[in-house]
């Protein structure tokens, strides 16, 4: 079992950057493959970004491809999202997940068993 807490939300401009957190619980932070999603209002959770276990491989979606970083620091269990160039699309609830699939990393809300609570961001125009 793991649990996840995200932080780092919050009402940005466009343009602007923000970081997103998300703290695990646990001492086998390292065996997990790790990502981000977003549900966006009136839409359904999607993939954003995702990372092997050790860090050296990652994914991302194509909306976010370019502007967005994902990475991980095993010593401090934690998984972040750098966001730059935000854009009023990026506006929703950013989820973290987790999943000990022996896959490198997976892009599908069904590849990932524990999730955070998620973290609200806010972009206006």
């Amino acid at each position: 079992q793991v649990q996840l807490v995200e932080s780092g939300g919050g009402l940005v401009q466009a343009g602007d950057s923000l970081r997103l957190s998300c703290a695990a619980s646990g001492r086998t932070f390292s065996s997990y493959i790790m990502a981000w999603f977003r549900r966006a209002p009136g839409k359904e959770r999607s993939f954003v970004a995702t990372i092997s276990r050790s860090g050296d491989n990652t994914h991302y979606a194509d909306s976010v491809k370019g502007r967005f970083t994902i990475s991980r620091d095993n010593a401090k269990n934690t998984v972040y999202l750098q966001m730059t160039s935000l854009k009023p699309e990026d506006t929703a609830v950013y989820y973290c997940a987790a999943d000990r699939s022996q896959s490198p990393y997976s892009v599908a809300v069904t590849g990932y068993e524990f999730w955070g609570r998620g973290t609200q961001v806010t972009v206006s125009s």
